[in-house]
């Protein structure tokens, strides 16, 4: 037909055409469909980079269900495991480590009182004490090991310990000194020490830890053979002996005293130091 324009010649074919695309279009066109009960669920096909988007299941574990946390504050401990992780730390106070300085505890009065039975003179009693200050001596070897070994370090194993070493010490020391078996400069000497080295702790704790060294565990081991063997009622050469064995304590005392002494002053002086960098660090 003349004067009919090509595009109008072929309007029905190419409004068939169009309504044969649309038609293959709208299917895909809605984002989200509706699913069981109304709620709307993600459809394939939404994922970035055109990749199928992972909708939970039946079989999937949705965030929040029956898994004992919140969804916004996931992580958070329940209110009922920080009271049962407060009972467990509470019950690991009686852990083996620290049943073993109790009873080195214990002992320093037993040990005080077999000491100074029968004038403190009797070879039988003064074999006894030995027993006990030896039992006491040992348990300091595996209570420290045991709590290291197998995490049962404690704030009251912390405390207890040190202060059982230094009691069974002290009253063995203060005991021979009483009955004349031992000078008392010697356990003045050794006692000084330890208060010292103790204070020393304390006063730069702030600033860091005083490790201890080899010198200090040979002394201590040095001072409870001397006191071990004058706490027997030893005589002849074995008499001399223990005096070399205490002399040889006596010296090791002062040495790693002094030692425990300049690396306080060390420490102290690194911490000042590194605090006095912190700040500048901060004010610019």
């Amino acid at each position: 037909m003349t004067g009919v324009p090509a595009s109008a010649a072929g309007g029905a074919s190419g409004a068939r055409r169009a309504a044969a695309g649309a038609a293959a279009v709208t299917p895909a066109a809605p984002a989200l469909r509706s699913g069981e009960g109304g709620a709307p669920k993600a459809s394939a096909g939404v994922g970035d980079g055109g990749t199928a988007g992972a909708v939970p299941g039946a079989g999937e574990a949705v965030p929040g269900e029956d898994s004992g946390l919140d969804v916004q504050g996931e992580g958070k401990t329940p209110r009922g495991g920080k009271i049962a992780a407060a009972a467990v730390d509470q019950a690991s106070v009686w852990n083996i480590a620290n049943l073993l300085t109790m009873l080195r505890l214990v002992l320093v009065p037993a040990f005080v009182a077999l000491m100074l039975a029968d004038g403190g003179y009797d070879p039988a009693w003064r074999s006894l004490a030995w027993a006990a200050f030896a039992i006491a001596m040992i348990t300091d070897l595996f209570d420290g090991h045991l709590a290291r070994t197998y995490n049962l370090v404690t704030d009251f194993g912390k405390i207890a310990d040190p202060i059982a070493d230094k009691a069974i010490m002290g009253a063995a020391l203060v005991c021979l000194s009483a009955l004349g078996d031992l000078p008392w400069w010697v356990t003045g000497v050794i006692l000084g020490r330890e208060l010292g080295v103790t204070l020393l702790r304390f006063w730069v704790i702030r600033y860091g830890v005083i490790p201890a060294s080899r010198g200090g565990k040979l002394k201590t081991l040095t001072q409870g053979v001397a006191v071990g063997m004058y706490v027997l009622a030893l005589t002849g050469w074995l008499a001399t002996l223990r005096w070399w064995v205490m002399a040889a304590a006596v010296v090791l005392t002062v040495v790693t005293g002094l030692d425990y002494v300049k690396q306080a002053i060390v420490l102290r002086r690194k911490g000042i130091a590194e605090r006095k960098a912190a700040l500048e660090e901060k004010e610019a």
